[in-house]
């Protein structure tokens, strides 16, 4: 009996339909394996004065290159601008994490109320049409709008007899636009993902609510918004992650490098980007994209922890 059970054990441990999965996931696998966890090695880069060597390629440069130890990170905190930089990065984002959650929620449960399906669809595009924009079409869009010469809101106020303004000069002015934008850009994708979670749920709980007399408000209220609960805390987990990190195109490519909006603009990946162009040696820039890893990987764990305590159900892992 006992050699029995082995054998069926053994016989279910791998079935053909395994083999032909594995199969199809192979090209999935090797890309991860080439482009995700072949280039970790050059994480060394970290530890090391990168020196290019004549002859040799980046990799033999690499190799060759004296260790730096912890140098590159006591370089990267050196900058007498690293504590406003960091402090700018978190008001950001954690406007785009409120707003992000908030605005798609909303909208989400306004189209889910339409009763026109065909209008809804149409809606539901014209949002998610801006994410398909890059931030290099979305700045020239900008710059029509804003440009201090022929911009459109300067020629409107031109034409009403009014004083143009030079808008890429006004710091005051470009902290709420930069959200504003940023949330344009990406409500109509954070909607569709609201929108998918309420679309799926038992329609005769709310048919159920009807009947005992409740009323729109108290059906968002008390039904859609706790059923949805799970998704709105995953996407809540997941933005947390991205509290140290900031979207390269919206922070360099809409303001158009202007020097007058420094202090609005320069945000973590913004510094990298200068760090790079600028004379501070390869290594202290990724120092600072190795930390940012390490410390999203970490918020995203804390998160995860906080709301396994207070709701083991709503948890992502």
């Amino acid at each position: 009996m006992v050699g029995k059970a082995v054998a069926i054990k053994k016989k279910h441990w791998w079935k053909k339909s395994d083999t032909e999965y594995l199969v199809l996931s192979l090209p999935t696998i090797l890309w991860y394996i080439c482009f995700c966890y072949m280039p970790l090695f050059g994480l060394i880069i970290v530890f090391k004065t990168y020196q290019i060597t004549a002859g040799a390629g980046f990799w033999m440069s690499l190799f060759k290159s004296a260790w730096a130890g912890l140098n590159n990170f006591k370089g990267l905190f050196s900058n007498p601008d690293l504590g406003h930089i960091i402090r700018l990065t978190l008001q950001y984002n954690v406007a785009f994490i409120v707003l992000g959650v908030v605005l798609p929620v909303g909208l989400a449960l306004i189209i889910s109320e339409l009763r026109q399906k065909a209008v809804a669809k149409v809606y539901q595009t014209i949002m998610f049409l801006p994410n398909f924009l890059s931030w290099v079409v979305v700045g020239t869009l900008v710059w029509a709008f804003l440009g201090s010469q022929n911009g459109i809101v300067n020629q409107v106020l031109r034409f009403f007899g009014g004083t143009p303004r030079n808008w890429y000069g006004e710091p005051g002015f470009w902290p709420p636009f930069l959200v504003l934008l940023a949330e344009w850009k990406g409500v109509g994708f954070g909607s569709v993902i609201y929108l998918a979670a309420i679309t799926s749920l038992d329609k005769s709980v709310y048919e159920a609510a009807i009947i005992d007399g409740a009323s729109k408000r108290q059906q968002i209220w008390y039904i859609t918004l706790p059923l949805i609960k799970r998704i709105v805390i995953l996407m809540l987990i997941m933005s947390v992650g991205g509290l140290f990190n900031s979207d390269f195109g919206l922070f360099w490519v809409i303001p158009r490098e202007s020097v007058a909006l420094y202090d609005v603009t320069t945000t973590t990946s913004v510094l990298i980007y200068k760090m790079l162009k600028g004379a501070s040696p390869i290594g202290v820039s990724a120092a600072a994209s190795f930390l940012q890893s390490v410390i999203s990987c970490l918020l995203v764990l804390l998160a995860n922890a906080v709301v396994r305590k207070v709701d083991n159900e709503s948890a992502m892992i």
